[in-house]
């Protein structure tokens, strides 16, 4: 059985059920763990009682040291934060042998299976996930961003995997901010040390996870229904497409940022997203009431926030990125 975490609030229960749900369509054998970083999202996950899905809330998990950080960081800022713990939390609470951490705004498109398997055919305990930026942004991006994404990362429960963990964990609960300066960034720049450092860490090999709006414009769509890419002369199935940058617009627009130009990629990967999201989105809102705000910031300054709320959604790099939710929903 796969063992997987994630962590979201409310606002992003949209974002944390597709993710669960594209699992259910391409996997029967796993477990998910749900922190809920708020009441209603654990009240509602709770109500629909998915059958895959193990849900663990605050009062569970936090501890006063945590608590103490909490009120020092964003909200993004403690989740970030809060990523090793969940994972500690997982392998040290429920004695899993092993768990995967994704990103709630993920989605499946093909089993991880073939990811995993990485981890086993490597004897190793740890995998983690390169940017893959583009060479022409490569070490600009790396720079700001780092090489290593934290969105699936996998870890053992043994002796090797635990030290790593151990070691992120206090990295990230001393400091842990939206503040790129060359050597920390969030939780992502610790990863930087670690192939040398351990000779546990496996880098994933297999293109097809990982792709996201920073690197898709590298490959070209060779099968719509397959999901099937092409990068250089290899092809490869899609396994996850990481959906970072969407912003939702007034008007019932959304700007998907998406990173690429290619129309047809685009459609292909992100117009089953949408539609899916719509459609929970739809069903919350009929359930409990909940409605999405297109807001979306990582910044504690005031004026950053702003920005990032009320102008950065608006930069469009490719007018094919600008989508109508309202012919979305009428189309087939």
């Amino acid at each position: 059985m796969f063992i997987f975490c994630t962590l979201f609030d409310s606002k992003y229960l949209d974002k944390g059920i597709a993710l669960y749900e594209s699992l259910c369509s391409v996997e029967a054998d796993f477990k998910l763990y749900v922190f809920a970083f708020d009441q209603t999202a654990y009240e509602v996950l709770k109500s629909q009682n998915f059958e895959k899905m193990r849900l663990v809330s605050l009062q569970e998990f936090e501890t006063d040291q945590m608590l103490k950080v909490k009120q020092e960081r964003s909200a993004a800022e403690y989740c970030w934060t809060c990523t090793p713990i969940t994972i500690d939390y997982v392998l040290r609470e429920y004695n899993e042998p092993h768990c995967t951490y994704l990103d709630a705004d993920l989605y499946f498109f093909a089993s991880p299976k073939v990811l995993i398997q990485e981890l086993q055919e490597a004897k190793k305990s740890v995998i983690i996930t390169e940017h893959r930026f583009p060479l022409s942004e490569q070490e600009q991006m790396m720079e700001r961003a780092g090489k290593y994404c934290v969105q699936f990362n996998t870890f053992l429960n043994d002796e090797q995997g635990k030290e790593i963990l151990e070691t992120w964990k206090e990295q990230c609960l001393d400091w842990c901010f939206y503040t790129p300066n060359g050597e920390r960034m969030g939780d992502q720049k610790y990863l930087e040390t670690w192939t040398t450092d351990y000779s546990c860490v496996h880098e994933l090999q297999h293109l097809g996870g990982g792709v996201a709006p920073w690197n898709i414009s590298q490959y070209t769509l060779l099968d719509e229904e397959k999901k099937l890419l092409l990068y250089n002369e290899s092809s490869f199935s899609l396994v996850f497409y990481h959906f970072q940058n969407i912003r939702y617009l007034p008007l019932d627009l959304v700007n998907l940022r998406s990173g690429t130009k290619d129309r047809k990629l685009k459609n292909a990967i992100y117009r089953p997203y949408l539609k899916h999201i719509e459609m929970i989105r739809a069903m919350l809102q009929k359930e409990y009431q909940l409605v999405f705000s297109i807001k979306k910031s990582y910044y504690q300054n005031p004026i950053l926030r702003f920005i990032q709320n009320y102008i950065m959604p608006f930069k469009v790099t490719s007018l094919s990125d600008i989508v109508s939710l309202k012919k979305l929903r009428k189309s087939k």
